[in-house]
Formats: C-alpha cells, structure tokens, sequence
C-alpha cells in the first residue's frame, strides 16, 4: 500500500501574508516576493485538493489578552507588541485564497501558539487518523515554523518534504540558509520537484 502522504500548511494567515498585515514575514505589500509567494501556496493547495491528499491547515492564534503566550521569544514578545494573532481577529483568519475548503472532508484545521506546530496541539492526532507517514511542509516563515516542524516531524520519523517555493522568510539569505539546514532531514522540492511530485503521486 502506497506511503499516504499528508501536506501540512502553516501560517497562511492573513497578518502573515494579506498587505494590510502586522507582520507580512518582511515582503513587502507590492513585493514580487510576496505575490509568488501566494501563488505557488494556492497551486500547492489545488494539486493536493485534486490528488485527494489529506490536508492540515496550522493556524496561530492567541487570546485577546495574551494570557496564553508564553513571552520567553523575542518572536512572541513581538507578536504581543503589535497586538497580532489575536483569536477571533482579522489577522488571524486564513488568507482568503488560501483558506481550508470546509466542505472537503480531507481538510483539517489546527491550531497552535509556539514555534513548533506539533506542540501543544493536536497535529500528531489528526496525522495519526489519516494514515500518514511521509509530510510535505511549507508555510512562512521558512526559518522559524517550517523549520521548527519539520524538526519535530522528523525526530518523530515522518518522512519529510519541503515545497520551497510556498515559503519565506524576511530575508532571502535567511530562507535558503534555512532549507540548507533542513536539507539534511528533508527532501527539499523546488517548483519542478513539486510538479513531478504530484505528477507521480498515487491516485
């Protein structure tokens, strides 16, 4: 029986990505940067929707007081100063072009409030009730989610890939230096990678 392979898609929030966001990961509102950025996530999104793949949404979100963040990061102090994430706000809902099909019953929601999507949510569960053992991964940013996940996922022996091109950090450098690092625990894809991938996923 074919490995069942899951595409796990973190933070494609509107505070993240839409131009009128707190945080953007750096791009700018007109950057070239950002808009490839989205358009390769919604590719990403429709190829797995249309090889029935199972389909985990990682949302941050906090309490409006905060009382939930755990202040020990730079990163969340941050988060905390420009009054991001906040459940039940803008910011934190999913990008429109991105958002979960609510209809389609391969599609999960997660939800978490560290750096690492498994911990402290019920990510390993959802994993578990679809069967899968190999992961595709992206999201924003590369250096601090993804690269925190994809940590976590592989010490836990998930076999793991990593669609480059659905996901950034502020600083280019910092992105590649990030797949570089993962490199050594995950197949890393570019955009023909990803393409071949699905061509040849099971059906």
């Amino acid at each position: 029986m074919p490995a069942v392979t899951a595409l796990i898609a973190l933070h494609y929030q509107n505070d993240v990505l839409h131009e009128n966001g707190k945080i953007r990961v750096g791009l700018g509102a007109d950057s070239p940067a950002r808009q490839n950025l989205i358009s390769a996530a919604s590719m990403l999104l429709q190829r797995a929707r249309a090889c029935k793949m199972p389909i985990v949404h990682v949302r941050i979100a906090f309490r409006p007081d905060y009382a939930d963040l755990v202040p020990n990061m730079p990163v969340m102090r941050n988060v905390v100063a420009i009054e991001a994430m906040t459940e039940g706000s803008w910011g934190a809902q999913f990008y429109p072009d991105l958002a979960p099909d609510e209809t389609n019953p391969l599609e999960f929601v997660v939800k978490h409030t560290r750096i690492n999507a498994f911990f402290g949510s019920p990510l390993e569960e959802v994993l578990r009730a679809v069967h899968a053992s190999r992961l595709l991964i992206a999201g924003v940013a590369t250096h601090s989610v993804v690269e925190g996940t994809l940590r976590h996922a592989a010490d836990a022996g998930y076999d793991v890939m990593v669609a480059a091109p659905a996901c950034a950090s502020a600083n280019p450098a910092t992105h590649q230096a990030s797949l570089d690092s993962m490199s050594l625990m995950a197949e890393i894809l570019d955009a023909d990678g990803v393409s071949h991938f699905f061509d040849n996923y099971p059906s």
